[in-house]
């Protein structure tokens, strides 16, 4: 049998953990468009501590909020990208949190390998609320055809590190809300970009907050709204749907 008659198997790793998301919503929605192919055979966890995995992995795909991997796991997914691992990391990923006595929120440069790896640490954000995504690149393969749109969701203040191909971005034109650098927001930052890693590359996008009424537990008890965000737009699925499709294609490079 020729490999058109069966084309190999992509292996995946899909890292869904964390805290203050919808997890399980996120979860679903990533495995639901990983099926769409039926080569894509995926395995799940909740943090990077299955290094084996992640080695073994054709490709990876990221959705977490405040997961630090070990400093073992940095270095295995380091020399993962530079032999051609692709990794599609969304939203939270580049996150490292703390509540403070004061009562806001930190973002400890406590991962700088990590941090290098995704090209971006999440500072603080403003309140949810609308804003204009712009096309940076509109020449490029991911974003061809995609128009500046309005998203309702977390508009992340990044702190970027090294060369990055940014292709969408927004303005940020007020300050975090409850976070230790919050007068710090006001910039552009990028939403969509690919930073190069050896033969490997990493593609970020910071889009996608989630919550359902559970996920503030236990310092709330009942968040009054499920939160969908940017999941309610269909360019956001078409963005992911492309990006998983970046990803497949280290098969063919």
């Amino acid at each position: 049998m020729s490999d058109s008659e069966h084309p190999p198997r992509i292996d995946c790793v899909l890292i869904c953990g964390g805290v203050w998301h919808d997890m399980d919503f996120a979860r679903l929605e990533l495995l639901k468009l990983l099926a769409e192919d039926p080569r894509i055979r995926t395995r799940v966890f909740e943090n990077y501590d299955n290094i084996a995995a992640i080695e073994a992995a054709d490709i990876l795909i990221t959705y977490t909020c405040d997961v630090t991997p070990s400093l073992p796991a940095q270095e295995a997914l380091r020399d993962w990208l530079k032999r051609g691992g692709r990794w599609y990391a969304l939203h939270g990923t580049n996150s490292i949190l703390r509540l403070l006595d004061t009562g806001v929120w930190d973002a400890p440069r406590w991962a700088p390998l990590m941090m290098d790896l995704l090209g971006s640490q999440f500072i603080t954000h403003p309140a949810i609320e609308p804003y204009t995504v712009r096309v940076a690149d509109p020449d490029h393969a991911l974003t061809k055809g995609i128009e500046p749109f309005e998203t309702t969701d977390e508009l992340y203040h990044l702190e970027t590190h090294g060369d990055l191909h940014v292709l969408l971005d927004t303005e940020c034109t007020g300050p975090g809300t409850g976070f230790v650098e919050a007068e710090d927001a006001p910039g552009t930052y990028p939403v969509f970009y690919i930073k190069q890693h050896g033969a490997g590359a990493v593609l970020y996008l910071t889009l996608g907050h989630c919550r359902g009424h559970y996920d503030l537990q236990p310092m709330m008890e009942w968040w009054p709204t499920v939160d969908r965000c940017a999941w309610d737009l269909p360019v956001f699925y078409d963005l992911l749907r492309r990006g998983i499709g970046w990803l497949k294609e280290r098969e063919s490079v």
